[in-house]
């Protein structure tokens, strides 16, 4: 089966109505506590920190296939499940699940529209029994095509037709809110902070897709650009690429090392 087989973003309602189907699996990422207080029924929990790698003070990398193997076998995957994931805090952990399936070439996933906010706000069923998955079998080889490394970055710098999407607050962004040995955002890069997407009027839910479309064209990040989005850890810009994927952009790539690598290495260029 294709992707085009299951929405990219699948509303609370539409999930209720096909929990239990085979191959369904739905991956809770919320914290450990609220998991085990309140879970979509047969939902596994999946700690954010199991899928990433660190090489301090760079966070947040991919880490090797056999791992990523491993973690995704441990929750129950195989290569025809349908993932669904969700967390409790706007879809950042979520969607970080859902870049690295992509970059898996995973053909079904989704990512939960409010997430866990939504679902027990708009009284879905819950369970509070943790979910022992049978494990699965899963072999992971990523693909570079949603994927660009610091070096890549710097031959992309000033390129019209690239767009760089710094996800992180307006803080970050100016370098007023310091979180590497430098303040400030890589040159060329447009501020969207990742909240921006979400509609707290709506229970988290992402903004109407025209727009969400217009405020990313308002900066110039147009569907004809190979866009690239990064925050500190790609956690938060995990959201935004997601959103790129659904709104219909060709080429998306998420750099991983983000700003705890561009910020430390002393020989990147940066903006304030």
């Amino acid at each position: 089966m294709t992707q085009q087989t299951v929405p990219l973003i699948i509303e609370p309602e539409e999930l209720e109505k096909r929990l239990g189907e085979e191959n369904l699996l739905v991956v809770d990422m919320s914290s450990k506590a609220n998991y085990m207080q309140h879970h979509i029924p047969g939902a596994v929990w999946l700690e954010c920190s199991s899928i990433l790698a660190h090489r301090r003070p760079v966070m947040g990398l991919l880490p090797s296939n056999l791992q990523l193997g491993e973690v995704l076998s441990d929750i129950g995957m195989t290569r025809d499940t349908w993932v669904v994931a969700c967390d409790d805090e706007g879809g950042g952990k979520a969607s970080r699940l859902l870049w690295t399936l992509d970059v898996l070439g995973h053909p079904r996933f989704s990512l939960l529209d409010g997430g866990m906010r939504a679902w027990l706000a708009e009284d879905h069923p819950v369970d509070d029994e943790p979910v022992t998955p049978t494990p699965g079998d899963y072999v992971a080889r990523r693909r570079e095509e949603h994927i660009i490394d610091k070096a890549q970055l710097l031959q992309c710098l000033g390129n019209p037709d690239v767009a760089l999407i710094d996800a992180r607050s307006p803080a970050e962004f100016r370098g007023d809110d310091v979180r590497a040995a430098r303040g400030g955002h890589i040159p060329g890069a447009v501020n969207l902070e990742w909240t921006q997407l979400m509609d707290p009027q709506r229970n988290m839910r992402l903004k109407p897709e025209s727009e969400l479309r217009g405020m990313l064209e308002s900066l110039g990040v147009t569907p004809d650009k190979t866009v690239v989005v990064y925050c500190q850890t790609h956690h938060r810009s995990s959201l935004t690429y997601l959103v790129l994927k659904w709104l219909g952009y060709p080429s998306i790539k998420g750099y991983a090392g983000a700003w705890s690598e561009w910020g430390n290495d002393p020989d990147t260029p940066v903006e304030t």
